[in-house]
């Protein structure tokens, strides 16, 4: 079979259920990846980001819930478009950066535009700043490994057109300019003397200064090394040691018409402060770095990235800071990461939110599972998770219960869905009893997989261990588990990933009412994923035999066609299932929209959900 290709429209989070944002937004404000199907069995989907109502356990709705989750955001916050107003970007996986646009008067204010902001390759860090001083932004970047990838705008400060001017800037003779990866450095015209000044944190604690002082024959800035230890600024940790990496922000904070410093560090659970306490031609920054801000100080996993600007409109500046995770457990910041401080009045940032941009984040490595949990009928989610940011021995099964209808959900978080203690929880379900309900196979990080028996009597789910292990992982662990009857004798078997990227088979060789799991092939069909091979089985080209889609790690998701019958499964590989490229892939298949077909929900290394509508008609 020749590759399979989706056809995946990208809408932004402005549009209405069923109808485009294109309008909305400028071609190059958001993606549009489109290939064509060859395939006409398989279904196009497009991209939807509030598809329907999601609520939180409170009854907040989510503003953009299914964006995908942060685990590391790198905010900043910029007028990229020349309208008077900040818009965000935030970069959580390396290479791209995401935009959202603001748009003032409405809710939310800033709206999600796209997850690759004109395809930039920004490596392992980006800032934009007005590097030629023309008056729109430019953008520096990381170009892998460890040295400075600058971006021209060559459009205006309205339509900016970013193009790569060149891959390293170089100092005036001719050195390409070294900024340690792990360092997300800043520039401005630190002076007020009409030349941008390049600031690097060191690993030693201290901030190396360059200005620019000329431009080569193609018009690239050159940098002239002013000083390792700017203003005398050294950072001790309080863990008593020199930093590691390290985040800078510029910005006047206090409305004083000079550049203050903002400092994240590995090694500090919250920001640091160096107030400017001179003046806008005579910067001094030789102050004591403080927490920030007093009097009750941040307090996060630590290597937290700060942004300032303006962000609730009200004409002062605020704070945005991201946590990246440093010396202080990043586990526990994998979902409270997006910290606002608004500056309430003048000196005083009141804390607002840890989770700035609202949507679905149950931490990291989401996984959902689609399964009737109330027994009205409809799908519910089920989402677990990698492990729980305040509980760093257990992960959790969220459960998302639709109390809409079939064709008009609405989501809510309601609790959590018990099976007991562990991580990288995933079940699978099927009545595996011949009582008419559904009962369940539990995957952990383990070896062992655990089973459950449904003792519902009213179609919901109430699940007992009946079996701690009713099956075991030949090698390997991150068990995955997903059933259904490959022979067609009536009785549901087992496909289990792993965390070596193969799949193993076990058939069900028991009776109707007592499962028992017989290993078949612990490297089924030869296929490997690469790592984190997720199975699940659905008939998705409704030929009325069961298909199977591996998740992976990184490469991304395969689907496999049953071209043999109900009672002997002969699946071909025709290639990845074409949307977009991201890492840890976990697909779930099911008609969440009541219009009789099956959508795609995937979880991801972020800890949210992606949604994908099917367009077949």
């Amino acid at each position: 079979m020749g590759f399979l290709s989706l056809c995946v429209i990208l809408i932004g989070c402005g549009a209405q259920m069923g109808e485009s944002s294109s309008s909305q937004v400028r071609p190059d404000t958001y993606d549009q990846g489109v290939s064509e199907n060859h395939n006409p069995a398989i279904a196009e989907y497009i991209r939807r980001i509030t598809p329907f109502p999601i609520l939180s356990e409170s009854g907040q709705e989510y503003e953009q819930p299914f964006l995908g989750g942060f685990n590391m955001p790198r905010p900043q916050l910029v007028d990229i478009d020349g309208d008077g107003d900040d818009d965000l970007f935030v970069q959580d996986v390396s290479g791209s950066v995401m935009f959202f646009e603001n748009r003032p008067g409405e809710t939310p204010q800033f709206l999600w535009r796209t997850d690759r902001y004109q395809d930039l390759e920004v490596g392992e860090w980006y800032r934009f700043v007005d590097l030629d001083l023309d008056g729109d932004q430019d953008l520096l970047a990381e170009q892998p490994f460890s040295y400075v990838r600058y971006y021209r705008n060559e459009g205006t400060s309205q339509e900016p057109r970013f193009v790569e001017a060149v891959d390293t800037l170089k100092d005036v003779d001719g050195r390409p300019i070294f900024s340690d990866r792990q360092n997300i450095p800043n520039a401005a015209d630190i002076d007020c003397d009409a030349v941008v000044d390049l600031l690097i944190g060191r690993l030693v604690g201290r901030v190396t200064r360059y200005e620019r002082a000329n431009s080569d024959v193609l018009g690239t800035p050159r940098f002239q090394h002013l000083t390792d230890s700017f203003e005398n600024i050294e950072i001790i940790a309080q863990i008593g040691s020199l930093h590691g990496a390290n985040t800078m922000a510029l910005g006047d904070i206090d409305n004083d018409g000079d550049e203050d410093l903002f400092w994240g560090d590995y090694f500090e659970p919250g920001i640091l402060f160096i107030e400017n306490t001179g003046t806008c031609q005579s910067p001094s920054l030789s102050g004591e770095p403080r927490s920030f801000p007093s009097p009750e100080p941040l307090r996060t996993s630590g290597y937290n990235a700060p942004t300032i600007g303006d962000v609730d409109g009200d004409g002062d500046q605020d704070l945005l800071v991201g946590v990246l995770g440093g010396a202080f457990n990043p586990n526990t910041t994998t979902a409270d990461n997006f910290h606002y401080l608004e500056q309430s009045s003048p000196g005083l940032f009141t804390a607002q939110t840890s989770r700035f941009v609202s949507m679905i984040d149950v931490g990291s490595e989401s996984i959902p599972v689609l399964v009737d949990l109330d027994g009205d009928h409809d799908l519910d989610i089920l989402i677990g998770n990698k492990i729980e940011q305040d509980d760093p021995q257990n992960g959790k099964l969220y459960r998302l219960i639709n109390e809409g209808t079939l064709e008009s959900p609405r989501f809510r978080m309601s609790g959590e869905f018990d099976v007991g203690n562990g991580y990288h929880l995933l079940p699978a379900f099927a009545d595996l009893d011949g009582d008419s309900d559904l009962d369940a196979i539990l995957g952990t990080w383990g070896d062992e997989l655990r089973f459950y028996e449904n003792q519902a009597n009213d179609g919901s789910i109430q699940l007992v261990l009946v079996d701690s292990a009713i099956a075991t992982l030949t090698r390997g662990r991150n068990a995955t588990p997903t059933l259904g009857d490959l022979d067609f004798d009536g009785d549901a078997d087992m496909i289990i990933g792993e965390s070596s990227g193969t799949l193993n088979l076990y058939e069900n060789t028991g009776t109707s009412s007592q499962p028992e799991f017989t290993l078949i092939s612990d490297e089924y069909l030869g296929i490997d994923v690469g790592r984190r091979s997720l199975p699940v089985l659905h008939d998705l080209d409704g030929d009325g035999d069961l298909d199977l889609v591996v998740g992976s790690e990184s490469e991304g998701i395969h689907l496999f066609l049953n071209y043999g019958t109900r009672s002997a499964a002969e699946f071909i590989d025709v290639g990845p299932l074409d949307l977009e490229h991201f890492g840890f892939a976990a697909p779930a298949f099911g008609d969440l929209d009541g219009d009789g077909d099956l959508d795609i929900l995937l979880g991801g290394s972020g800890g949210g959900l992606w949604f994908y509508e099917n367009q077949r008609r």
